[in-house]
């Protein structure tokens, strides 16, 4: 299993901030480093490494300083975080200026649990896959790490397909590394088997994972599947 992710969270609302903590520690994978309630607070606790951070929830709207001007003190120290902006500001320009500053995801609030869980799930993806990649890397495997920053597109699915759950299948076809049988994901994703195979077969159908037959198994053939790079 890969590290767990060390999460800052910076915001001036005490109600909001503990939200967003709670958040985290309701997520798998992710553990909270600390709450800062401006920025001075939040650079000095990145500035003093006493607890590692990976990843800032960044609120643009606080009560000493800019959210843009965080992100270009955390970029200017040289400081090996990732950064999500969490904010209800929408001006246009402030949203391609954080982009422009190496942001990884734009959160605007107000926004539910689900959407909260599935950026930070897509920027766990995007970590695993480059942290798995050696000294080098390829496009293609720099294109699949991006691409798991974004959702999966949002076409007209079969009927009875969810897009939430295609989501869910994806990331775990994704993040295992080894395929799959439908099963494997039913229990993963608590989904029954034929649900599970529902989804996987169209994604093989669409040519996003690999279906091959899998061997040693009695009675009914099995396949299983695998995230085509």
């Amino acid at each position: 299993m890969s590290e767990e992710i060390k999460v800052l969270v910076i915001e001036d609302d005490t109600i909001t901030a503990e939200a967003h903590a709670e958040y985290i520690r309701r997520l798998e994978g992710f553990s909270l480093a600390g709450v800062a309630h401006n920025g001075s607070e939040a650079m000095g606790f990145l500035s003093a490494g006493a607890e590692r951070v990976d990843l800032v929830l960044l609120d643009m709207n606080l009560p000493d300083i800019h959210g843009l001007d965080i992100i270009r003190k955390i970029r200017g120290a040289g400081l090996p975080t990732d950064i999500i902006a969490i904010t209800a500001v929408r001006e246009l320009h402030i949203v391609r200026s954080a982009i422009s500053s190496g942001i990884v995801q734009y959160l605007i609030k107000p926004f539910t649990y689900s959407a909260f869980s599935d950026k930070l799930k897509n920027y766990r993806s995007f970590r695993d896959q480059l942290v798995a990649q050696a000294s080098s890397t390829t496009q293609s495997e720099v294109d699949n790490a991006l691409a798991a920053l974004r959702p999966p597109a949002q076409g007209n699915l079969p009927k009875g397909l969810s897009h939430e759950t295609l989501k869910g299948v994806i990331l775990m076809l994704k993040r295992g590394g080894t395929a799959v049988s439908a099963v494997e994901v039913a229990a993963d994703l608590a989904l029954s088997r034929v649900t599970a195979r529902r989804y996987l077969e169209y994604l093989a159908d669409q040519e996003s994972a690999r279906r091959v037959p899998r061997y040693g198994t009695r009675g009914r053939p099995e396949f299983e599947y695998s995230w085509i790079s």
